[in-house]
């Protein structure tokens, strides 16, 4: 399954429902659900500007969103005028691409992963899953309890 890395607190703010837009400076054809990924990185400064100041989960997947839709951004005063749904303080030059997001969804368990640039493919160990169908639907809540009860 496809995944995306999304620096905290955007990516709470994702899986959360709240941000429907992630801005991007680059596009993509992809459409879909994919899987969020939050690297180690968290942006003090967003956390503190956004008045966030819960504890945010790093270094895992944290949940999923599906991507139905890409914006192009030519002026900023149109990305200024979406910032109520990308929450974005960036000053962006040039091309800028708005990932629309829908359907959005956490994990109870976040599944600790070392995350990557754009898009990257999260190959989940099969031969500990025990439904094939379970890929496409993240991992059962069962499993992941009993993955991490062990760990």
């Amino acid at each position: 399954m496809k995944c995306l890395s999304v620096s905290q607190p955007f990516a709470d703010l994702i899986i959360s429902g709240k941000k429907i837009i992630e801005l991007r400076n680059w596009n993509t054809n992809f459409r879909g659900e994919f899987l969020i990924h939050a690297p180690i990185k968290i942006r003090i400064n967003d956390c503190s500007r956004l008045k966030i100041k819960k504890k945010l989960v790093t270094g895992a997947i944290v949940g999923k969103v599906e991507l139905y839709d890409v914006k192009k951004y030519d002026l900023i005063k149109e990305i200024k005028k979406d910032q109520k749904f990308h929450f974005s303080s960036k000053k962006f030059n040039g091309k800028t691409f708005g990932f629309m997001l829908k359907n959005s969804k956490s994990l109870r368990i976040p599944i600790p992963w070392k995350g990557q640039l754009g898009f990257f493919n999260v190959d989940l160990p099969k031969s500990k899953i025990k439904n094939r169908e379970i890929v496409s639907e993240i991992i059962d809540e069962e499993y992941r309890y009993q993955w991490i009860g062990r760990h």
